[in-house]
């Protein structure tokens, strides 16, 4: 699942490593940690792949300033030192950046059934990147959801009439309230994206040519 982060990511903007460590905790803080022991090798397979290039970048660093002896002097040399443009320097860091096959790669994912990854997680993190999906497959991604939820919906509907004791009956019935909020909620996306799913036009086609008409 870090991929479809990692891509998702990248499809936005090129990011350095730091950076991308940052914007996913941000965006997978609720659903768990991220260290830069499970970014960089996913970063190195996605590299392997061809779904991510490396570009180096120049680091930008301010000119040194030079002590005066005094403090007056040296407090006027840092104010001009801080107006002075950056220089170059030969240093470099790498940035990451998505190729047209990481895209793809990206799109793919997003609509891939994982059986090793957590089913809820999963689709909370799909669904945070379901704006880059088109319409047709953001509908397909929340019908899947849909039934899902429809199937735990009845397993805990029968569930909830084999249990005797109230305690065990209560935790059942919680959970049935829980996955119809789900549900509702589900089907409320469902009809908000068919209501503004639109039909992309048709390409235009090749102009007529004209017989028996020469320039």
């Amino acid at each position: 699942m870090l991929e479809i982060a990692v891509l998702g990511l990248l499809k936005e903007q090129p990011l350095h490593g730091y950076e991308l460590k940052k914007r996913l905790s941000e965006t997978l803080g609720f659903l768990w940690g991220v260290s830069y022991g499970s970014l960089y090798p996913a970063l190195r397979r996605l590299e392997r792949e061809g779904a991510i290039e490396v570009v180096a970048e120049p680091i930008a660093l301010a000119p040194p300033i030079e002590a005066t002896g005094s403090l007056k002097g040296d407090l006027a040399a840092a104010r001009r030192g801080a107006v002075r443009a950056p220089k170059q320097s030969r240093r470099t860091r790498k940035a990451y950046r998505i190729t047209p096959a990481g895209v793809a790669r990206f799109e793919e994912l997003l609509l891939a059934d994982d059986p090793h990854a957590d089913e809820d997680k999963a689709f909370a993190l799909k669904l945070a990147f379901c704006s880059e999906l088109p319409a047709a497959a953001r509908i397909e991604l929340l019908e899947r959801r849909h039934v899902v939820l429809l199937t735990r919906l009845n397993q805990s509907r029968r569930a909830t009439a084999t249990r005797n004791d109230r305690y065990n009956r209560s935790i059942v019935e919680h959970r049935l309230r829980s996955i119809q909020r789900d549900l509702e909620w589900v089907e409320e996306l469902l009809e908000a994206e068919r209501a503004t799913e639109v039909t992309e036009p048709e390409p235009p086609g090749l102009p007529e040519v004209k017989e028996g008409v020469s320039r």
